[in-house]
């Protein structure tokens, strides 16, 4: 693979412009390659803060960046608006509908998706988070619900509006559930006239034992007491067995119950990216059961040491024994080992294999509380709080982003305020009963025009 002085650079396709890909481009802006990244959006997006589009705290642009612009300055490098729907590997080709583009090195990082466990028809009733449209539905959802409940006279069905049901206890899960509770108990109290937002209920549904499994037991403890204190509903050991409408039922134990609830929100579950299927029927590389791609130690995939696999795409087992996490820190390290790999492969040099190393765990739980296990310290609360704050605007990809996010994130702290509750996206209203009459929490019943 060593290249001669008169040979054309090295041609490098990265697909998919998540952690993964922008890691292993950056890291291969100083090298004699020439690399395409592919993808289907113009910018990258920064996941671990969706949850913050879509509980108003920030817009989607604050945690947004133009692909473009973040390897400006990476003159062997340009970017393509498009999607890969076939790889050739044979002929050494990603295919990208009518078009064809060569590679001697393939990276392919195309990320995960929410999973259902095979309920796909549960997505219209409780969207996952992966996506910036993902994250405005959200909002859309959990705002409406706040607006359709100031006009609801129904008992019932007011209280099903102001129940919020979060499926999955994991970070993602944890974070948006404090955050509703945050919402509801806080910012928006003095907002309304009919209703009181104090009557919100904020349900947070695990299946196993507890909340945050990653995380060491005395930590998931903390963040369920954490929870517990801003208003939130933890209930652990409880599956989701249907979600029809604004019914859901559960199950704990041997018992089944229901639940009315019009906002149901998804955060239980990944899959890959159909990607790795198609990989996997060019190259007959095996995928688990998520659809992730089974990688080598070198995070390539068997029979071609040229096609690498990383991010959530990826299943690298080698470690430890089983999948590393697909959360962002994974992603970058494996891109930036597979940028050094194709360098030193060039050279004519090898290197050992792929290891993560693991520098600890974040979540937050509402305001001025998180918990940090860092491996060698645990610790909780404010000082957790500020820690990651501090990372996550660290790894903002562009300063301006940085320094938004920063300034929106102290207004909000001492404000309490989150200015971006946009209620934008599907234009149908939420249909309400109007009575002869409406409860006003200052008045009581009050007369109105139907």
């Amino acid at each position: 693979m060593m290249a001669g002085e008169n040979q054309p650079p090295h041609q490098v396709v990265i697909v998919g412009g998540g952690f993964g890909g922008l890691y292993t481009a950056k890291a291969l802006s100083d090298a004699n390659v020439n690399v395409t990244l592919i993808d289907k959006r113009n910018f990258h997006l920064f996941q671990p803060l969706l949850y913050q589009v879509a509980t108003g705290t920030v817009s989607p642009a604050d945690i947004s960046s133009p692909l473009r612009s973040i390897v400006s300055k990476s003159k062997n490098t340009k970017v393509l608006l498009g999607e890969v729907n076939d790889i050739d590997p044979q002929a050494q080709k990603v295919i990208m509908g009518e078009e064809e583009i060569p590679y001697d090195s393939l990276i392919v990082a195309t990320g995960a998706k929410h999973s259902y466990f095979g309920k796909d028809e549960w997505e219209e009733f409780a969207p996952g988070l992966k996506t910036v449209e993902d994250a405005i539905e959200m909002r859309r959802r959990i705002f409406m619900a706040f607006e359709a409940a100031e006009k609801e006279t129904d008992p019932e069905k007011r209280s099903s509006w102001l129940t919020f049901v979060v499926v999955g206890g994991g970070p993602t899960g944890v974070e948006l559930a404090g955050a509703i509770a945050e919402v509801a108990y806080h910012t928006m109290k003095e907002d309304f006239r009919n209703i009181d937002t104090n009557e919100t209920r904020v349900l947070l549904l695990e299946g196993l034992d507890r909340v945050l499994p990653p995380f060491a037991p005395e930590l998931s403890q903390q963040a369920e007491a954490s929870l517990t204190r801003l208003g939130v509903t933890v209930q652990t050991k409880t599956l989701v067995t249907n979600i029809e409408g604004d019914i859901i039922t559960l199950k704990q134990g041997d018992e089944v119950k229901q639940i009315a609830a019009k906002t149901v929100l998804w955060a239980a579950g990944v899959k890959a990216s159909p990607l790795g299927k198609v990989l996997a029927q060019g190259t007959g590389v095996e995928c688990d059961r998520a659809g992730r791609v089974i990688v080598e130690p070198d995070l390539s995939i068997k029979g071609y040491p040229n096609i690498f696999v990383i991010g959530d795409l990826a299943n690298f087992a080698h470690q430890n024994g089983k999948p590393l996490p697909g959360v962002a820190p994974v992603a970058m390290q494996e891109g930036q080992y597979v940028a050094s790999l194709i360098k030193q492969r060039l050279k004519g040099n090898t290197m050992p294999r792929f290891h993560y190393v693991d520098r600890g765990s974040l979540a937050v739980i509402g305001r001025n509380s998180a918990v940090v296990d860092l491996g060698f310290i645990k610790f909780t609360g404010f000082l957790a709080w500020l820690s990651w704050l501090l990372i996550h605007i660290y790894f903002l990809i562009e300063f301006d982003n940085k320094l938004v996010v920063m300034i929106q994130w102290g207004w909000n702290y001492f404000t309490r305020n989150r200015g971006a509750r946009l209620i934008t996206g599907k234009e149908t209203l939420p249909q309400v009963t109007v009575e002869e009459g409406y409860y006003s929490k200052e008045k009581g019943r009050q007369p109105v025009n139907v």
